[in-house]
C-alpha cells in the first residue's frame, strides 16, 4: 500500500507553470519522493506538507516524509535568458518601429517566485513589453539609436521596481533589432548621404582655404626674403662705395704728402719743372699724331719760358692744398 501511495505521488502532473515548453529551461524535471534525495546546485525545491508551504530543499542530501511531503515546485537559481517577442511601439515624433530584446533575470526569493505570481516568465516577458513601449514614446526616433544604453537601464529599473513582489531580479536588458518602415529607412539613407556630402564638401572647402593660406604665406616670406636681400646688397655696395671713397681720398692725400716732402727738398722745383718739361713735350707729340690742326704757343722756341710760366701757377696750386693738408693735420 505504501509503495502504491509513492506510485501515485510520482505520476501526479505539475502544475500549469512547469509544463510549457518554455519553463522546462527554468528547472529540470519534477522528482519524486524517495525518502532520500540529492538537490542539485543552483536548484531550490520547494516542499508541501499536505498541501502547505513546508520547507525549501536546499543543495545536497535532504530527508521527506512519503505521503504527507510533496516537491510541488523546482526553481532554478542560474541567470535565465528569455527572447522579448517582436512588437510595434510608436516613438515620439510618431514612427512606428518594430523593436525585439532579450531579457536576463534571476530568482532571488525562490518562495516568491512559486507563490507570488502564476507564470512568472510571462509575467516578466509583458512587463518588458509595457515598459519598452512606454520608454520608447518618451524618445523621438534619433534619440532612439543614439541612446540605446539609457533606454535598457530604464527598462530594466522599471521591471525591478514590479518583480521584487515575485523574487525576480532583472539584471539587464538588451534591445536586439530596431526596425524602421521602408519609407523611413529611405529618408534616413538619404539623411545619410546628405550628412557625407556636407562633410566631403567642408573638409575640400576646408582644404582650398589652407591650400591659399599656404600660398600666401610662401609668397609673403619670399617677398620678405627678397627684400632683405635687396637692402643686404644696397647696404653693402654703399659700404664698397664709402670704402673706395675713402681709399682714394687716404691715396690721393699720401700723394700730396710725398710730393710735398719732395718740393720741399733741396732742388725740388728744378725737378718739378723738368718733370713738366716732359709732360709738355709729350703732350705735344701726341696733338701732332691725333689731329691734323695744331695750335702752337708764338714762343715755342723758348721751351725754358713756357716751363717757368706753367709751373709757377702750379706750384702755387700745390702750395694752398699743402697749407689745407697741414692745417687738417693741425687740428
Amino acid at each position: 500500500m505504501f509503495l502504491y501511495l509513492c506510485l501515485q505521488q510520482s505520476q501526479r502532473t505539475a502544475p500549469r507553470l512547469w509544463v510549457t515548453a518554455a519553463q522546462q529551461r527554468w528547472a529540470s524535471t519534477m522528482p519524486m519522493n524517495t525518502v532520500i534525495l540529492f538537490v542539485p546546485q543552483q536548484e531550490a525545491w520547494v516542499v508541501e506538507r499536505m498541501g502547505r508551504f513546508h520547507r525549501i530543499l536546499e543543495p545536497g542530501l535532504n530527508f521527506l516524509i512519503p505521503v504527507l511531503d510533496k516537491i510541488r515546485y523546482v526553481q532554478s537559481l542560474k541567470e535565465i535568458v528569455i527572447d522579448v517577442p517582436e512588437q510595434s511601439a510608436v516613438s515620439l515624433d510618431n514612427v512606428t518601429l518594430q523593436i525585439d530584446g532579450v531579457l536576463y533575470l534571476r530568482i532571488l526569493n525562490p518562495f516568491k517566485a512559486s507563490y507570488g505570481v502564476e507564470d512568472p516568465e510571462y509575467a516578466v516577458t509583458q512587463l518588458a513589453q509595457t515598459t519598452m513601449r512606454s520608454e520608447l514614446g518618451k524618445l523621438t526616433l534619433d534619440k532612439v539609436f543614439r541612446e540605446r544604453e539609457s533606454l535598457n537601464s530604464n527598462i530594466v529599473h522599471s521591471i525591478n521596481q514590479a518583480s521584487d513582489e515575485w523574487g525576480i531580479r532583472c539584471l539587464r536588458y538588451e534591445i536586439k533589432d530596431i526596425h524602421v518602415p521602408p519609407r523611413v529607412k529611405e529618408s534616413m539613407q538619404m539623411q545619410v548621404e546628405a550628412e557625407r556630402k556636407k562633410r566631403a564638401t567642408v573638409l575640400e572647402s576646408e582644404g582650398t582655404r589652407e591650400s591659399a593660406i599656404n600660398i600666401a604665406e610662401g609668397r609673403k616670406q619670399a617677398q620678405i626674403l627678397a627684400s632683405e636681400g635687396e637692402k643686404a646688397e644696397q647696404i653693402n655696395q654703399a659700404f664698397g662705395e664709402a670704402q673706395a671713397v675713402l681709399a682714394k681720398a687716404e691715396a690721393k692725400a699720401k700723394s700730396i704728402r710725398l710730393l710735398s716732402d719732395a718740393l720741399s727738398e733741396h732742388n725740388g722745383n728744378a725737378a718739378a719743372s723738368l718733370s713738366v718739361a716732359e709732360q709738355y713735350v709729350s703732350a705735344f707729340s701726341k696733338l701732332a699724331k691725333e689731329s691734323n690742326t695744331i695750335l702752337l704757343p708764338t714762343n715755342t722756341g723758348d721751351i725754358s719760358g713756357m716751363v717757368t710760366q706753367d709751373i709757377q701757377p702750379k706750384l702755387k696750386g700745390y702750395s694752398s692744398k699743402l697749407w689745407l693738408v697741414n692745417k687738417h693735420k693741425i687740428h
